[in-house]
């Protein structure tokens, strides 16, 4: 059976924007190198059918190389920003969120259940290394089948009825994925983020390989790279998610050059990267990406003072104002985006916490109505985002078909009088001294709300709660708590209640997992314990007790099984009525803007868009391989 995206995929195949050119181009970034015999020209470099990026039809100026970007991180890790937002993927995202081959040159799917993928003749990796299906099978025999690196079996994004794929090579440029039943969200997983990963570069990687190579060799590796195993020497070495090795062959459209610890990371332009616009000029247009470190509490400060020259990492709305003041002092442009969280500031009562009386009203929906009825959208909207949010409930945004009018006004209107009805209903009638509610065991009814200390918005908007949960008895303070450790905490039920965005994706499409809205993962502060049961297969935590949460996984596990798109339309529309009738997260306002940084000179970038991790990948939808800068501007 062909399905619609096979039919779509051929279309983009056949349709694409190709053409034969005289001539390819090249940046002189890499002129010394081409008259040095390092490199070869462009046209040797480039796969035999690139993948031509027409920047008008896309409403884009085709631009011209040259130039770097000064970009600053709060610490090291951020590096991983650099293949997000590069945004190099087998099978990626349009603006529009359709699937596109990308890195691949076509693909079909067949009964939602087996994926054919074709690669690029001639497409190499970074080194100059080939580019070919024995990538694929090296990861996939000698990675993800290899139970000294991957411990726990084969990646579960891979698994479909808990059992791994059939992998077959069909040729150099051919490799087919299949599974017993359908595996309707494998191509989203690969246009992710942070995206499946299918393949290593075997030609690099067999090197730090016990079966490709000697026992002396891989002991000298190991002292040099400070690591006690082979495995985790190959799993240091082949890290593509956060790229600290400098070695390390990409398709990205930048690479980093720098060895950690330093407190500047360069990225050059790849010069065997796939892409090329309409007038063979191969992408990207910018050579450089400098990231320097600095602390994130003053990024805002520094990009206001003209030191960042594509900025949004470190930026929140608070800081619109103070950068939109910059703008008469620097050449810089300040464009607001509109963030794809479900909501900018949430509030997730822990349904796994220690304490026996709150994990009890926290499990009543009743509870977790009143909480939400309780708060002023509509006051924090104008104080702390000057009424330009949206007052919802933690849902969809209008720009996903999946949007209805109801998910986003369940419970969240100000309704104090409801809310103290509620929590009369559930017996917290009596009240201290000072009009705090008493629990069940005679404490007073205070809410420790934990956050990761990294938003004075998140404050801000706290305080506001603090005072409209007063006025229905209930008692809040909040506690800075780092990221990693609070996670940690709600692991171990020490927290009552936490502060974090909503739904990270809430521009999905049917075909979009709707993961986020079922106990799936150990980073759900709403229910850390039954989502680690989920990611663990059963080993860990433990299995939802309460019927609406075990529903939802339900729901999930038939979302999984769908093989149409009606199918999955039907199931994400019932899973979004659940979740938002029982409030597991309660959400204050969404379509928040974001501040997003560039200097006047720099071309194509977006003055409006969709900012988030999911799907837009930050700016990588938006292709960053395509910004340019004028020497005129």
């Amino acid at each position: 059976m062909i399905t619609r995206r096979t039919t779509l995929a051929l279309l983009a195949s056949v349709f694409a924007p190709w053409k034969a050119f005289a001539a390819y181009s090249d940046s002189d970034f890499f002129k010394e190198k081409r008259e040095k015999g390092e490199l070869p020209p462009v046209d040797q470099r480039l796969p035999k059918n690139p993948r031509v990026m027409n920047m008008k039809n896309l409403g884009r100026e085709p631009g011209k190389h040259g130039g770097s970007v000064r970009m600053l991180i709060g610490g090291q890790r951020d590096i991983r920003l650099m293949p997000i937002n590069s945004y190099a993927r087998l099978v990626g995202y349009d603006e529009s969120f359709n699937f596109q081959p990308d890195i691949l040159e076509s693909y079909t799917v067949d009964e939602e259940r087996v994926f054919t993928l074709k690669l690029r003749d001639g497409h190499k990796w970074s080194d100059g290394s080939d580019f070919t299906t024995e990538d694929f099978r090296y990861f996939w025999e000698e990675v993800a089948l290899n139970r000294e690196i991957h411990k726990g079996g084969p990646p579960i994004e891979l698994l479909v009825y808990e059992k791994p794929p059939k992998v077959e090579v069909i040729d150099r440029l051919t490799v087919r994925y299949s599974w017993e039943g359908p595996n309707p969200d494998f191509l989203a997983k690969l246009a992710g983020a942070s995206p499946a990963r299918l393949c290593l570069p075997a030609a690099y990687m067999k090197q730090f390989h016990a079966k490709y190579q000697t026992p002396e060799n891989l002991a000298k590796l190991m002292k040099k790279n400070k690591v006690e195993d082979w495995s985790n020497l190959h799993v240091k070495m082949s890290r593509q998610v956060r790229p600290e090795n400098p070695d390390l062959p990409t398709l990205d459209a930048w690479r980093n050059i720098t060895s950690p610890p330093s407190e500047q990371f360069i990225f050059e332009r790849n010069p065997y990267y796939h892409r090329v616009d309409e007038n063979g000029l191969q992408l990207p247009y910018l050579d450089r990406f400098l990231l320097n470190v600095t602390s994130s509490e003053i990024i805002a400060a520094k990009t206001a003072s003209g030191d960042s020259d594509l900025q949004f990492m470190g930026l929140d709305f608070n800081d619109y104002t103070f950068l939109r003041d910059a703008e008469d002092r620097y050449p810089i442009k300040v464009n607001l985006w509109k963030r794809s969280q479900g909501s900018r500031v949430c509030l997730l009562p822990n349904l796994n916490c220690g304490d026996d009386v709150w994990r009890n009203l926290f499990r009543d929906v009743r509870m977790r109505r009143a909480l939400s009825l309780a708060i002023d959208r509509h006051e924090i909207n104008m104080v702390c985002f000057y009424g330009l949010a949206k007052e919802s409930a933690d849902t969809v945004l209008p720009e996903s078909t999946l949007f209805r009018p109801e998910f986003a006004k369940a419970w969240a209107d100000f309704n104090p009088a409801l809310a103290n009805a509620l929590l009369d209903e559930l017996g917290l009638t009596n009240r201290n001294d000072k009009g705090v509610r008493l629990l069940p065991d005679g404490r007073p009814a205070h809410i420790i709300v934990e956050t990761a200390g990294e938003s004075t918005l998140e404050t801000d908007v706290l305080e506001l709660v603090t005072d409209h949960w007063r006025k229905i008895g209930i008692s809040l303070s909040s506690r800075p708590t780092q990221r990693d450790v609070f996670r940690k905490r709600a692991m171990g039920g020490e927290v009552l209640m936490s502060v974090w965005f909503g739904m990270d994706n809430a521009v999905p499409t049917p075909d979009m997992l709707p993961a986020g809205l079922a106990p799936t993962g150990d980073d759900q502060l709403q229910w850390p314990v039954w989502g680690v049961h989920y990611l663990s297969g059963g080993r860990e935590g433990k299995e939802p007790d309460l019927p609406e949460a075990a529903q939802l996984l339900a729901l999930l596990k038939k979302w999984r099984l769908s093989i149409t798109e009606e199918e999955r339309r039907h199931i994400w529309l019932d899973m979004l009525t659940l979740y938002s009738q029982q409030v597991f997260s309660i959400g204050i306002v969404n379509s928040a803007l974001q501040p997003i940084v560039h200097v006047t000179k720099m071309r194509n970038v977006p003055e409006k868009a969709l900012y988030g991790f999911e799907p837009t990948s930050y700016l990588g939808v938006y292709m960053p391989d395509a910004f340019w800068y004028d020497g005129d501007a």
